[in-house]
């Protein structure tokens, strides 16, 4: 039998002292780990190693499970709230729960069933949490980071109980989208009356989006740096020399000052950038 602080070490650093004594370790074991400081108690009811994570053992303490985007981030999803505050769910029956400040506590019915053993949501109800605490763009960008990840499957999500937000989401969610910033300006712009499609290949490289024949939108995330700026600023001489027009834009822009960006891309639509027809540019009188 494996020993009691590699058991718990195993399982995430916290867990139930019943399940710890179902699994073969006496009470003896544990009183004597805890004795030695090897462990230490949650409310007499868990168990965890010192250097546990720090969102299972505040979820222990004052029991409630860790969801939305606190989870998404955990799982290495792509999360837009930049805010760092703990989010996680209770009972919905349940009353006063005792967290620290700034930890948003969400008592949605949970569409999967939660292990009492378990102190982090399944997949599904992370989402779905999301989809009711997140702006419709965020909530997509998150299910679509999950599709991608293949966490779920859109069957699996359809055969849920799902209502309001959570079914919104799921219409406009894609496994397909490269990134969430992808998802976020795919969902911003989708209803524009023009074609966008992203991912191209043009000129021996993806365009983030091509909207009508002619208009490229590029967006420069944190590894757009050094080398891979030169390249891309080679590939924008390219495309433009081809007779597309390219607007460049970085991430804080996308994300705080999308207006701008959206009033840029319109004016293009509007001067027909967006056209192949080549008797749209440098038209003369």
């Amino acid at each position: 039998m494996r020993s009691l602080l590699a058991d718990v070490g195993e399982r995430g650093g916290v867990v139930r002292s019943a399940d710890a004594r179902e699994r073969g370790h006496s009470q003896r074991t544990i009183a004597a780990a805890v004795e030695r400081g090897e462990l230490e108690r949650i409310r007499r009811v868990w168990i965890a190693r010192p250097t546990a994570d720090a969102h299972l053992r505040a979820a222990a303490r004052a029991g409630v499970i860790v969801s939305c985007i606190t989870q998404a981030r955990r799982l290495g999803l792509w999360v837009l709230d930049e805010r760092r505050d703990a989010h996680v769910a209770a009972d919905p029956h349940r009353g006063r729960v005792d967290v620290t400040p700034g930890t948003v506590i969400h008592r949605l019915r949970p569409v999967v069933p939660r292990d009492r053993a378990v102190l982090e949501d399944p997949i599904e109800n992370v989402l779905t949490t999301v989809a009711a605490c997140q702006p419709l763009d965020a909530a997509i960008a998150v299910w679509d980071s999950a599709l991608r990840k293949r966490l779920v499957t859109p069957q699996e999500l359809r055969r849920l109980p799902l209502t309001g937000a959570a079914r919104q989401v799921l219409d406009h969610a894609s496994p397909f989208h490269d990134s969430g910033l992808e998802s976020i300006v795919f969902h911003r712009t989708r209803r524009w009356p023009v074609r966008v499609v992203a991912q191209v290949p043009i000129a021996g490289h993806d365009v983030d989006f091509l909207f009508g024949d002619r208009l490229v939108l590029q967006i420069d995330g944190g590894h757009h740096v050094g080398a891979q700026r030169q390249t891309d600023l080679e590939h924008d001489a390219q495309l433009m020399l081809m007779g597309y027009h390219v607007i460049r834009v970085g991430y804080a822009q996308v994300v705080h000052d999308w207006p701008s960006i959206q009033a840029r891309l319109m004016r293009a639509i509007a001067q027909g950038l967006h056209e192949a027809d080549p008797r749209r540019f440098g038209r003369r009188g």
